[in-house]
């Protein structure tokens, strides 16, 4: 899975659109169902001021509901398939490997969206400061991104090739 530049459309695999669609068909069927019964169970028993299960269970529902929000929103806005890409090119979706300035230690990962999961390498994310001060860049360039401490950090971009997963 990975996002484009525009923030309206996610890339997704057909294996990972498939799993969200699973998930979302669960949290919003079944899943709001077994919330309900456990908010009912724990109204049962009484004073819903003082009831740790009620409120446990409407803290339950709030998140499952955000998540479904999501969820719904990342699928109405995906698009199966792959996402655009050059070879040389740093963009959502490429494997890169980059030198941090003044270290020659090199670092690989996928940049990709958050929603990606099992993939066997570490993902940024487009959005990051790294992510984004690389997104664009062609081997051999170098980007200077922002830490949270405030300092800035610049890498070499070494590769960037289309993920193909491990």
């Amino acid at each position: 899975m990975t996002e484009t530049r525009d923030d309206t459309v996610t890339w997704l695999t057909q294996e990972a659109y498939d799993r969200l669609k699973a998930e979302l068909d669960h949290l919003s069927g079944t899943g709001r169902l077994d919330i309900a019964k456990k908010i009912e169970a724990a109204r049962d028993e009484g004073d819903l001021r003082e009831n740790g299960g009620y409120h446990a269970a409407k803290e339950e529902q709030g998140k499952q509901e955000g998540r479904i929000i999501q969820l719904t929103h990342i699928l109405e806005n995906a698009r199966v398939g792959t996402a655009p890409r050059t070879d040389g090119v740093v963009g959502p979706g490429m494997t890169v490997t980059i030198r941090f300035e003044g270290n020659d230690d090199e670092v690989t990962f996928l940049l990709a969206s958050r929603e990606e999961s099992g993939a066997p390498i570490d993902v940024y994310s487009p959005r990051s400061p790294l992510g984004q001060a690389i997104n664009g860049k062609k081997v051999g360039e170098t980007a200077t991104y922002n830490l949270p401490n405030g300092r800035a950090a610049s890498v070499e971009i070494l590769e960037a090739v289309p993920y193909g997963g491990m």
